[in-house]
């Protein structure tokens, strides 16, 4: 029936309510895999997070997501546990991820992150 009140419509996913629209966790586990890395629960948190974050603030520092994802992943050791999983970079890797453009800075080789 949704189809024919609002064809084209999209359904997000409710796992991910703030996922981009063209986002499927389907896409973001073909693009771990191409990336050498299996998605586990903790990936999956990273990922909502991150789009969550986005979600509140369209343009975030890379700062402010770094500080924020060392803030909730704290129990688990921090943005040093979240290198161990994102080896390139939680917050460029994980952005690319969750379907997200990731914030100026973050893919900066000059400045010393992980590509």
């Amino acid at each position: 029936m949704q189809d024919i009140l609002n064809p084209g419509a999209r359904t997000h996913d409710p796992d991910f309510p703030n996922a981009p629209a063209d986002w499927t966790s389907a896409s973001a586990a073909a693009t771990a895999k191409n990336e050498g890395i299996t998605l586990t629960d903790d990936h999956w948190a990273v990922i909502r997070a991150l789009q969550h974050f986005f979600a509140e603030d369209e343009a975030p520092s890379v700062r402010t997501v770094h500080d924020a994802l060392d803030e909730r992943f704290h129990g688990k050791g921090g943005i040093k546990y979240l290198y161990e999983i994102f080896p390139g970079g939680p917050v460029a890797q994980g952005s690319r991820l969750a379907g997200l453009e990731p914030p100026p800075g973050s893919v900066d080789s000059s400045f010393g992150s992980v590509q």
